[in-house]
C-alpha cells in the first residue's frame, strides 16, 4: 500500500546533520531492523514520538533533535490490525517480542525475522502499533527500510530555514 502524510522523529543530536540516513539504527539494530540494516523509525503523531523517546520515563529525556518529515512511500505493509497481520502471517506476540533482551541473550528476535521476510518480499516499510511503555492503542509508527528523495519512496525532512547542520564537524570524538 501507499502511505502519505506527516511523521515525526526525535533522535540523538549527533545525527542532526543526517536525519534521513538510518545509519544510527543500523549500528545497533532496533525492534524491526537487524544490526547492519538501515531503518528510519517515524511516529505518526507528536505525542507518540515523545512516548517512544521517553521509554516510559517521561521526565528523563536525553537531549534530542526533533524533526518533522513529509512521507509519500509505496510498498508499505500495514500491520496495525489483527486481520492484516493474519493475512501477512505475522503474530502480534512476534512483533512485541523483547527484542533487546533476545539480542542481549544471543537469540535472534522474532521481530527481526518479520522484518527480513518483508524486506525480502520487497516491502519498503511497515506500519505498526507502538510498543513503547505507556503507548495508547491509537499510537502507531512507520518503520522504513527503503526510502529516498524521489517517488515512489519519497521522504523529506522539514527544514525550510536550514537550521539542521550540514555535516558533523561540530562533534568531537
Amino acid at each position: 500500500m501507499r502511505w502519505s502524510g506527516a511523521a515525526w522523529r526525535a533522535h540523538h543530536p549527533r545525527w542532526s546533520w543526517a536525519p534521513l540516513s538510518g545509519e544510527g539504527a543500523a549500528l545497533k539494530g532496533g525492534r524491526f531492523n537487524p544490526v547492519g540494516v538501515p531503518a528510519l523509525y517515524l511516529a505518526l503523531s507528536l505525542e507518540g514520538m515523545w512516548v517512544e523517546m521517553g521509554h516510559g520515563f517521561a521526565r528523563r529525556l536525553d537531549p534530542l533533535t526533533v524533526c518533522a518529515y513529509e512521507v509519500d512511500v509505496d510498498g508499505i505493509t500495514d500491520l496495525r490490525g489483527e486481520g492484516v497481520r493474519a493475512a501477512a502471517g505475522v503474530a502480534l506476540a512476534e512483533m512485541a517480542c523483547p527484542w533487546a533482551l533476545d539480542r542481549a541473550e544471543g537469540r535472534r528476535p522474532a521481530s527481526w525475522m518479520i522484518a527480513q521476510r518483508l524486506i525480502a518480499a520487497g516491502a519498503a516499510g511497515i506500519l505498526v502499533p507502538s510498543f513503547a511503555n505507556g503507548a495508547r492503542p491509537d499510537m502507531a509508527n512507520l518503520v522504513l527500510w527503503h526510502w529516498g528523495p524521489e517517488p515512489p519512496r519519497q521522504v523529506t525532512v522539514h527544514d525550510p530555514s536550514g537550521r539542521l547542520p550540514r555535516n558533523d564537524l561540530s562533534w568531537r570524538e
